[in-house]
């Protein structure tokens, strides 16, 4: 038993970088593609902000909308990749506060089914594996860490991600 749980962590290991590339580039994606959606039909998103009783909608749909477009941009290229998480948990804790209330509402009472079945929760949990776990290896981050590390002549941060 022992060696099969070494055996699956050195897999899981090499399969770290690639999965976080594929959740990277399928997500941020999805998420450029739902902002410039919002930022292309601004008068109808804004309709929508204002039944939801958001306050600002026009400023409102330009500010979410361009936090998922640039956001969308920034993941796919694993470039300040941990910076944008936050705006973009921020943006949608606010949607599943506005939007989603009667999901969060039943996250509350132990029946998350509402709450994972909203069209939010991979785009939450998307920027929230970003700030935890980084962009991983394959990314413009990683890139620019290794060569900003070999110019200032610190050695290696350790942190791989």
């Amino acid at each position: 038993m022992k060696k099969l749980n070494s055996l699956l962590a050195k897999i899981g290991t090499c399969l770290q970088c690639p999965v976080l590339l594929f959740i990277r580039l399928a997500w941020g994606f999805q998420l450029a593609e739902s902002g410039w959606g919002h930022l292309n039909n601004v008068g109808k998103t804004a309709d929508f902000f204002t039944s939801l009783h958001i306050p600002f909608p026009v400023a409102n749909v330009y500010i979410s909308g361009s936090v998922e477009l640039a956001g969308g941009i920034l993941l796919m290229l694993g470039l300040f990749s941990r910076i944008i998480s936050v705006p973009l948990l921020f943006n949608f804790c606010v949607a599943y506060l506005t939007a989603s209330r009667p999901a969060l509402k039943e996250l509350l009472h132990f029946s998350p089914d509402d709450f994972i079945n909203d069209s939010a929760f991979p785009f939450l949990v998307t920027s929230l594996l970003i700030l935890a776990f980084g962009p991983g290896k394959i990314s413009l981050d990683y890139l620019l860490e290794k060569c900003c590390c070999k110019k200032s002549g610190a050695s290696g941060s350790g942190s791989g991600s």
